[in-house]
Order: structure tokens, then C-alpha cells, then sequence
């Protein structure tokens, strides 16, 4: 059978492996297997979600609200914009699909950096975009204008602020002066999947919706609940941008995309912050211990500001390996093997979680 050309060139995204899978491979118990390898919020949902999606599951057999009204009224109070700014998705990256759609096509490019989230690629090869990265893997706002100016027809660039899986984040000004060189018919998207970290540990990161959008029109914020406030099974998220930009990616989206369940449970842990900021307090606390621990055996890694942490190894330390070794010990991280990088990238966990990885990986260096 023939299908698209254009999809011999995409590597199918592979997600962190699913603690089930390492069940039967490996026969380990369920509870004794630590799964660091997806960014997910190791301290479950707030208390307010679990009650909410308990008492309205009997409404799974009815079609969501497809208006989204309570939830686009809740983030527009959040974010201080009109809910004619927001677009809900199936996770944030089904916003990333509209975007790409409605700027991309076989005449018109996309830019991202070297090594970044791997959708952008992979949404714009589907339309037969063609894909320009910077050639550094880390996000070189110089590299990005050399490569825009060179370039004709980039119809849409991205900047993963912070990046995933790398963790390193640019600051607001150097992103706005970025900005104020792009023409206005070129898309800028900020993804802030992991904003809320990097504005908890550094206020100069922090990156307003409100404001870009007022001061760039051409520019998509993403953000998203899978990371922090623990919604990634859930598979919700969302763009603010114009409302000119909106009415184009309006056009792309399929009706009821979003569950009903979701769509309570985002509502609910908007209400819940308290929750949310005692997660990220926890995983800055966590990450110190990560930090010292790679210092004391001369490890590598990117200074993160996000729910993980890349850790990079010399030639006689091999990642796919660590990582294989690891997984036979119940400890599911993500090999950055897939991306050219002999590292690691491994999600803040529990204190509990940690250790346990502390204890399995310490061994493996000194083989």
C-alpha cells in the first residue's frame, strides 16, 4: 500500500515507557517500579480534582460543553486576556497541530532549535513542511535571526521556553527584543508547557501571556495541565494568542475535543493552587539533590528550570545502556540516544522516587 511521501521522513514519536510494559518484559511488581521518564507530577492530582471527576463520571455518556466556556473564563481570569484568546486542545500539542496547519505547507518553513520537543518536527513533515534547526542544540536566539533572515518563506518558528528535554529557558527581554525583529505575518509560538516552573525559580523568565500577545499580535502562548498541576492522562491544554490568530485555528479544530472529565478537572485544579505551588516547591528542593549528587560523580548536566533534569556523560559512560540497566531495576528514565545525545533526561520524583534512583544509578558509574 502507498501512503504520503512526505511521511518516510518521521520518525514515530516514542513516549516514555508505560509502567505496564515493564511489568510483563521484566516481571516486577507494579509498586515497585519508578517511572522518571514523562514529566508527570509525581504527586498525583489535587484533592479538588480527584473529588470533582469522581462526582461527575457518571457524565461520561454525554458530549463535553464544546463551548468550554467555564474553563476558557477560568484562564482568561488566570491570564488576565478575553476567553476570544483561548483555544482548548487535547493537550497542548493538538494546539501546536492547529498552528502548524493553519501557518505551514510545503512553501512555507518551520524554525525551532537543534533539540527541542519533537512534535514540531513531526506536525510539520506530516504537511510536507520542510523543518530548519538552529545548530545548536540549546535555543541561540542569534542563530534563530541568522537562519530566519536567510531563510525565505519561515512561516512559523518555535521557542520551547523552557526546553524539552533539555530544561535550559531563555529570559523574557532577550526573547522580546527577539521578537521585535520578526515580521508580523511570520508565528511566533511560546510554549510554556513548563513556564510555571521557570518563573517560580527565576522571575526573569517569566513570560505573560497578556503582555505578549498585546505587544506581538503574530505570537501563540501554549500551556498545559499535564505538568504541574498533574493532569497528563487527562490530555488537556491550550493557546492564547489574537483573535486573528484564533479565527484561523478555530478552523482546525475537530468539535468535542476535549472530555468532559478534563474539561472539570482542569476547572478544578485552577482552583487549587496551593497545590500547585507546593509541587514546584518540591521539585526545586528535589533537584538540589540532583544537582550535588551529579557534582559529586562528575556528571554533567543543562541547569534546568523545569519538572526534570538532563544529565550528560562522557564517551565511557554509554546513555542507552544506563538507561536498559536501569529499566531491568524497575527505574523508567528517558535515553536521549533518539536525539543524538549520550545523556539522560530523568523527571524529579518523589524524595522516596529520588533515592531510589540515586541507589540504583550510583552502582552503574563504578562498573
Amino acid at each position: 500500500m502507498h501512503f504520503n511521501k512526505q511521511l518516510e521522513s518521521i520518525k514515530t514519536y516514542e513516549g516514555g515507557k508505560p509502567i505496564e510494559l515493564v511489568v510483563r518484559e521484566y516481571g516486577i511488581k507494579p509498586e515497585e517500579i519508578v517511572k522518571l521518564a514523562s514529566n508527570e507530577n509525581p504527586y498525583g492530582v489535587s484533592n479538588e480534582v480527584t473529588k470533582v471527576i469522581c462526582n461527575h463520571a457518571h457524565e461520561v455518556y454525554m458530549y463535553p460543553d464544546d463551548s468550554m466556556q467555564d474553563i476558557k473564563e477560568a484562564l482568561a481570569n488566570k491570564y488576565q486576556v478575553d476567553t476570544a484568546n483561548i483555544i482548548m486542545g487535547a493537550g497542548s500539542d493538538q494546539v501546536i497541530s492547529f498552528a502548524i496547519n493553519a501557518k505551514a505547507n510545503k512553501y512555507k518553513k518551520v524554525l525551532t532549535a537543534k533539540t527541542t520537543f519533537a512534535m514540531y518536527n513531526i506536525y510539520a513533515k506530516q504537511i510536507g513542511a520542510k523543518v530548519i534547526t538552529t545548530p545548536s542544540r540549546q535555543h541561540n536566539l542569534d542563530e534563530f535571526y541568522q537562519l530566519y533572515k536567510k531563510e525565505e518563506n519561515i512561516g512559523i518558528i518555535f521557542l520551547c521556553l523552557p526546553n524539552n528535554p533539555l530544561g535550559e529557558c531563555l529570559d523574557k527581554e532577550e526573547v522580546f527584543d527577539f521578537l521585535k525583529k520578526i515580521d508580523d505575518n511570520t508565528m511566533v509560538v511560546i510554549d510554556g508547557a513548563y513556564q510555571d516552573f521557570a518563573a517560580a525559580k527565576d522571575p526573569k523568565k517569566k513570560i505573560e501571556p497578556h503582555e505578549l500577545i498585546t505587544t506581538f499580535p503574530n505570537t501563540l502562548y501554549l500551556g498545559t495541565f499535564s505538568k504541574s498541576y498533574g493532569l497528563g492522562g487527562l490530555r488537556i491544554g491550550y493557546g492564547i494568542a489574537s483573535e486573528e490568530i484564533m479565527d484561523a485555528l478555530y478552523k482546525m479544530r475537530p468539535p468535542f475535543n476535549v472530555t468532559t472529565l478534563s474539561l472539570k478537572a482542569a476547572l478544578a485544579a485552577l482552583s487549587d493552587q496551593s497545590f500547585v505551588n507546593k509541587t514546584i516547591e518540591n521539585n526545586f528542593s528535589q533537584m538540589q539533590k540532583y544537582e550535588e549528587f551529579s557534582k559529586q560523580n562528575k556528571i554533567d548536566f543543562i541547569d534546568s528550570y523545569t519538572n526534570f533534569i538532563t544529565l550528560l556523560f562522557n564517551k565511557s559512560i554509554k546513555s542507552t545502556e544506563i538507561a536498559n540497566l536501569l529499566l531491568k531495576k524497575g527505574i523508567i528514565i528517558r535515553d536521549l540516544q533518539s536525539y543524538g545525545i549520550n545523556g539522560i533526561r530523568v523527571t524529579i520524583g518523589t524524595p522516596e522516587q529520588n533515592q531510589r534512583f540515586f541507589e540504583q544509578f550510583q552502582p552503574l558509574l563504578q562498573r
